[in-house]
């Protein structure tokens, strides 16, 4: 009888060791093993419902969480809500953010980043993702990830940027003790200055406390960041320049990227062009509506003239003289750039 309860009790508690020992490895998977949920925070400086981050939402959260079975978490910050682009494109680099959708800002160190942001340089969008989605593009990111230890995954839209302003601009004259607000970055800034504004570099978190208390007259935008940042409240006009088109660029640290598994990489690369090819078509259909939203809050569009437009790009030509002197390779590659529009 004794002998029968010690086998019992024996039976038992293998039992239990075993229903513990099952727990703990299904825990271990869950927090430690190959199924292991990982988080990718997508910081960029965008409102929440301008197309950037609408198709972030619609199209890459939903491709690469379903896709990956939840094995990646997507989590979007817009409106720089990790900090401005800077601070984000910096926290790509050192790993505390795993992806952003920055500007140029890294072309002060690397000039090619900078060549899409020429002025006069494109005639549309069909042209933009053209030279942007080819091997030109490719040229342009080619030192990105060596120099700065991020991979770039897709280029994607700001748009053709025009200004904003409080006051109706609609020749060379108007220009002159306009004070401008332009990114920092001395393309920018330098053209501004050739148009004869006087430019004061900010954040475009800034943008709109410095129109509300009149620090600044006017800056330049595509007219979808003008809405969705609601700069139409502080603001009465808007000149169709397309002086220049902005793009933005997906990007991810590459350390995080090489620590996925090669289905995962490759996920990541697919969501990310399909994201930023819906991004290029939200951006260019959007432009009617985002027209007639802002004309029906009290804004006034002003179309250049042919011989207004001839004399901003006239005026930018100096830029072209600066940028060919410094570079050998920067002629050539204009060339390549408007010969693809032809």
């Amino acid at each position: 009888m004794k002998k029968n309860k010690f086998l019992g009790f024996m039976t038992a508690s293998l039992t239990s060791a075993l229903l513990l020992a099952g727990c703990g490895s299904s825990d271990e998977s869950a927090s430690g093993g190959s199924s292991e949920t990982k988080v990718i925070k997508v910081a960029n400086y965008f409102a929440e419902d301008h197309p950037q981050n609408v198709a972030l939402k619609e199209k890459f959260k939903t491709m690469v969480e379903e896709e990956s079975n939840g094995e990646l978490e997507v989590q979007i910050f817009p409106n720089s809500t990790l900090g401005a682009e800077k601070e984000f494109y910096d926290g790509v680099r050192n790993g505390t953010i795993e992806m952003g959708i920055p500007g140029l800002i890294m072309q002060a160190d690397i000039p090619k980043m900078g060549v899409p942001e020429w002025p006069f340089l494109f005639k549309d969008y069909e042209h933009v993702q053209k030279v942007l989605n080819g091997s030109i593009g490719e040229e342009l990111t080619a030192d990105l990830e060596s120099t700065h230890g991020v991979k770039p995954l897709a280029w994607s839209a700001n748009g053709f940027r025009m200004f904003s302003s409080n006051k109706t601009i609609d020749s060379m004259e108007a220009f002159e003790g306009f004070r401008l607000r332009m990114p920092n970055i001395p393309n920018y800034i330098t053209l501004g200055e050739l148009l004869g504004a006087n430019v004061t570099p900010l954040a475009i978190s800034e943008i709109f406390t410095a129109m509300e208390q009149k620090v600044v007259d006017g800056q330049d935008n595509p007219i979808a960041t003008v809405r969705a940042s609601g700069w139409y409240e502080v603001q009465s006009d808007i000149l169709e320049s397309k002086h220049m088109f902005s793009p933005n660029l997906f990007i991810i640290n590459s350390d995080f990227y090489k620590g996925l598994t090669e289905e995962q990489q490759q996920l990541i690369e697919k969501a990310s062009k399909e994201t930023a090819d819906y991004e290029f078509e939200l951006m260019e259909k959007s432009y009617e509506d985002d027209k007639a939203f802002l004309e029906e809050n009290g804004m006034k569009f002003t179309t250049p003239s042919d011989e207004f437009a001839a004399q901003m790009e006239e005026a930018a030509q100096p830029l072209y003289e600066d940028i060919y002197s410094e570079y050998d390779w920067a002629e050539d590659l204009a060339d390549r750039i408007r010969a693809e529009a032809e």
